[in-house]
């Protein structure tokens, strides 16, 4: 009986402990579409901000540098998507899009076709960028994708001198998936990687002059909660359980009341 009294508590808390996961996993509202920009920067400095899950649309020519921004959090996996609707009469292209942290170091993608070459008359190239998963600290040593402002920066990389000035249209968009506690580390930024502003100092970073405004919807390092404190709490109560149940084998049946003699 009190080992079933135990089973019914531990399902409860086991309940409790997940609810707020589920929450947390619940996908976030789609952005206004109204809202999206229609253009595309030509620097890192001039880079066009969108949030993640819109889709922004630029023109441009053949041969131009397009730059875009988004920000992403602690444990995020964005992928970015970029579709080229090229000119009616074009030779051979090929094109390449190319991901850079608030750091302007290159990310490379975990897989994608991040460079595709367009045959001649080709309507459209698609390309595609799967990053590594965003950590909330790193080496100074390492490359790692960590929380802050990201870049996209689109370009034709081989193009015939005939096609160079061509107007193309493009379409870029930001996902991520959130990957949860399977990739949570000790330790964490001070401050996220946002041009302007990280490496201001604290007395200074009320009037810094922000290169990136844009933040998560619950603001940075809104994933501090993850699925591993639920498999924290879960390991507990399973050990707890174990030890009840050792218990109770170890045990063995109760012992028999003791019956007085007769004529006691």
């Amino acid at each position: 009986m009190r080992t079933v009294r135990a089973l019914s508590a531990a399902l409860l808390t086991l309940g409790l402990a997940a609810a707020p996961a589920a929450a947390d996993a619940s996908p976030s509202p789609s952005q206004d579409s109204s809202s999206a920009p229609t253009r595309a920067g030509t620097s890192f400095r001039t880079a066009t901000e969108f949030e993640q899950g819109q889709r922004a649309t630029a023109s441009g020519s053949t041969g131009d540098y397009l730059y875009w921004s988004f920000p992403a959090d602690t444990g995020q996996r964005p992928t970015v998507r970029a579709t080229v609707k090229l000119p009616d009469s074009h030779a051979a292209q090929t094109w390449q899009i190319d991901v850079y942290d608030g750091l302007r170091r290159r990310q490379a993608c975990q897989y994608g076709a991040q460079t595709r070459t367009a045959a001649a008359d080709t309507p459209s190239v698609e390309l595609a960028c799967v990053l590594r998963t965003v950590r909330a600290w790193s080496e100074p040593w390492a490359n790692d994708p960590l929380p802050g402002t990201y870049y996209i920066r689109l370009t034709a990389t081989g193009v015939a001198t005939s096609d160079l000035g061509l107007p193309v249209d493009t379409e870029v968009r930001a996902d991520s998936k959130d990957i949860g506690g399977a990739a949570a580390v000790d330790g964490s930024l001070s401050e996220p990687l946002v041009p302007g502003i990280a490496t201001k100092p604290e007395d200074e970073q009320e009037n810094a002059a922000v290169l990136a405004g844009l933040e998560p919807e619950d603001g940075w390092a809104s994933g501090w909660w993850s699925d591993r404190w639920v498999w924290t709490g879960v390991g507990g109560v399973l050990a707890a359980l174990a030890g009840v149940a050792g218990y109770a084998l170890t045990r063995g049946p109760g012992r028999p009341s003791r019956v007085p003699p007769p004529g006691a």
